[in-house]
């Protein structure tokens, strides 16, 4: 097997299908059994890993492993990867954002890096509709705190679109806790800490209507999750109970 693209979906019964249908048919036609797309559905209330299967009855690249349990994003995503058989070992969100002949790009651009990531933020990346300024500014102040309180000089550790080699992700999942907002840090920080290249380069981004995120509880919640993150790798971690109290009380006011 040499390729692994993990798709985690919460409640996507809408959107999963059109971008699992023309992942399916792209990765199917380019690499046949050399590719597989692993789908997991996670606690969701609807359809999705009915939909989900359907699809896979016509692709045999499609795999769907449903966990019933709230494990969010990244608890999907550590699901998915565990499973995977690929030497090359990914994952894309399942709106659709990401053409499959971007995430390709990723295959064809990692070289020897242990890692490479989409960017919609570097120069010659193809971003629609332009988002409003009140995601650019949460988005760029984000990055910000990345970059200081991680050290990693990034311009886009969000965009849903990543892609490991196995010897990388492998250990980088043994160190992983964090399943919320800041999941992608914590991977990209382990990554870092492992020695390991990290690739950033340009991609194709769309964005696609269905989103679930309220910019202004979720930015409340990316900071406290960064934080929270920093915390766990500091002397200060043994505060980590006492500032997720206060933290609570700062979402509850700001929901």
């Amino acid at each position: 097997m040499k390729l692994s693209i993990v798709i985690p979906a919460h409640n996507e019964e809408q959107r999963l299908p059109p971008m699992l249908e023309v992942y399916a048919r792209y990765f199917s036609e380019k690499y046949g059994d050399e590719a597989e797309l692993i789908v997991v559905p996670n606690f969701c209330a609807d359809r999705t890993a009915e939909v989900a299967r359907s699809i896979g009855f016509r692709y045999p690249q499609v795999r769907v492993v449903e966990e019933l349990n709230r494990v969010g994003k990244g608890g999907a995503v550590m699901i998915g990867a565990r499973t995977a058989e690929g030497d090359l070992i990914g994952f894309v969100d399942a709106d659709g954002a990401t053409p499959p002949e971007a995430f390709d790009d990723l295959v064809h651009k990692i070289s020897l890096d242990g890692c490479i990531i989409a960017s919609r933020w570097m120069k010659g990346s193809d971003m629609s509709p332009p988002q409003p300024l009140s995601r650019r500014m949460a988005s760029r102040c984000f990055n910000l705190m990345v970059r200081m309180l991680f050290g990693l000089k990034l311009t886009d550790t969000q965009c849903g679109a990543k892609l490991f080699r196995r010897e990388v992700i492998q250990p980088v999942l043994r160190n992983l806790g964090v399943t919320s907002w800041a999941f992608d840090v914590d991977m990209l920080f382990q990554t870092k800490r492992l020695g390991a290249s990290i690739r950033e380069i340009p991609t194709v981004w769309h964005d696609v209507a269905g989103s679930k995120i309220e910019i202004g509880r979720s930015s409340v919640s990316m900071f406290v999750a960064l934080v929270r993150l920093r915390m766990f790798y500091s002397p200060l971690r043994f505060m980590i109970p006492v500032f997720s109290r206060l933290a609570e009380r700062l979402l509850h006011y700001a929901g």
